[in-house]
């Protein structure tokens, strides 16, 4: 059973489409990652499944109910951990949650218990007592996590809960999600980051421009690609016409399975490749149509590579394409509504 079902799924902020008809499945159990750079929709998909932002267009199923026609049904079985950390300043760590537990009704032993777990699992119990107002940035996350966290949700969904966290706190967090995961709840987690994404995730969508663009575990996703990765600059400038006669003459080689262009990073060349003795080979046809090399390297295939191959830009350039495009303001007064 999917715990999550999305279709043709459609948002728009005035002239802005964040989402375009796209298609999610969320198995039961699993921890699903969400890859994409800011801007890509990730943000748009979780509010609708949270409930917090209605879509356009679409059908949005949760554990079988129909979030659109009963959200007061499936919010008892979400835990949503926003992007934006929100906490009141006077009240201390422990009085919040107290607060959130009153706000889902959960008796006074079980929430009590629930929020002494909490504090033990997140480690927390040295500052919990303090007002929230002077908690850094790693204690709010943990805080706000241990509040998602509290009624046990079947569901729990985080927006990119580890952005500019320590070590220490990303690896707190990171163990805590593990340990959920085996005990049987459904995590539906957003990133920008590869490393957290293909250390954690069971499942994975890669989101670009309101769409997925691929879908599959991290290993099925790199394994598609059918090879290793090869960077290729022939000069440290080149423009699109050499690069795209480059591309055509390495392409004859047997070993050469696909050619991308990254226009965003100079017109350099990104090949996957079958032979781990691709370099000689490439270096030899090269040499031989007289063309210089400036920069050639040869590495395993990546997540990063899989959005490389599906869209022709790495996803850091993706990220810098998106800066400006959105207006924050407009999007959170269309979530308002």
């Amino acid at each position: 059973m999917n715990m999550v079902e999305l279709t043709r799924l459609k948002k728009s902020y005035g002239s802005i489409n964040a989402l375009r008809d796209l298609e999610l499945k969320v198995p039961q159990g699993c921890l699903y990652g969400l890859l994409g750079p800011n801007g890509a929709g990730k943000t748009s998909t979780l509010r609708v499944i949270t409930t917090l932002l209605a879509p356009d267009s679409g059908n949005v199923t949760i554990a079988g109910i129909n979030a659109l026609k009963e959200p007061h049904l499936v919010r008892n079985l979400l835990g949503y951990v926003a992007q934006e950390v929100a906490l009141d300043k006077i009240l201390t760590g422990r009085e919040l949650l107290q607060l959130q537990g009153n706000l889902y009704h959960l008796k006074a032993d079980k929430c009590s218990q629930r929020i002494d777990l909490m504090i033990a699992k997140l480690d927390m119990s040295s500052w919990i007592d303090r007002r929230c107002g002077t908690y850094s940035g790693g204690m709010k996350r943990r805080l706000d996590l241990a509040a998602g966290l509290l009624h046990q949700p079947r569901l729990l969904v985080l927006d990119e809960p580890t952005v500019g966290l320590d070590f220490e706190s990303r690896s707190t967090i990171w163990d805590l999600l593990r340990e959920l995961r085996t005990l049987g709840t459904t995590i539906l987690l957003s990133s920008h980051y590869l490393e957290e994404v293909e250390m954690l995730a069971d499942h994975l969508a890669i989101i670009d421009n309101g769409q997925v663009i691929a879908e599959g575990t991290p290993k099925q996703l790199k394994n598609q690609l059918g090879g290793d990765r090869v960077t290729l600059r022939v000069r440290e400038f080149s423009d699109e016409i050499e690069s795209e006669m480059v591309g055509n003459l390495l392409e004859s080689l047997d070993v050469v399975n696909q050619v991308v262009i990254n226009k965003s990073q100079g017109f350099s060349l990104n090949l996957v490749v079958n032979s781990e003795d691709a370099l000689p080979l490439i270096r030899a046809k090269l040499n031989k149509a007289e063309l210089p090399i400036f920069s050639i390297s040869q590495s395993q295939a990546s997540l990063d590579d899989v959005y490389l191959q599906a869209t022709g830009r790495t996803l850091m350039d993706a990220e810098l394409a998106v800066v400006g495009k959105r207006d924050p303001k407009l999007e959170s007064k269309q979530a308002m509504r």
